[in-house]
């Protein structure tokens, strides 16, 4: 296993949530890792942010680690849910819902559910 991988299963294994993104969760890099993090901000996710800007090898290492070709990538409880459109169309769905649910975690239902109102 890479050190990539190595710090990339560390990360996923000690975070419930974790968001790996260009930019930070406080000052996102581009236009869809701005929109997971503005979701994931709004519900009040308690997630780990990743910021692969600043290592080049977790960029790429992250791409191969998922077999999924573009940042940003969730991950929650250890497994890959998806890119920004996954991530949009599930929480418009309610399917993000359904996933934190399952997964025990926790998220202001009240601001889902405006998000979904906003986009309906």
């Amino acid at each position: 296993m890479s050190d990539a991988n190595a710090q990339i299963q560390e990360t996923i294994t000690a975070n419930d949530v974790v968001l790996f993104m260009k930019g930070t969760k406080e000052m996102p890099q581009c236009g869809f890792s701005s929109r997971v993090a503005g979701v994931l901000n709004y519900m009040g996710i308690a997630y780990q942010d990743v910021n692969v800007l600043s290592d080049d090898t977790i960029r790429q290492g992250i791409k191969d680690f998922s077999d999924w070709p573009t940042i940003p990538q969730l991950y929650v409880k250890g497994e890959f849910v998806g890119g920004c459109d996954i991530i949009t169309e599930m929480t418009l769905s309610g399917e993000l819902d359904t996933l934190f649910d399952e997964n025990n975690v926790t998220y202001d239902k009240d601001a889902a559910n405006k998000i979904r109102e906003a986009n309906g």
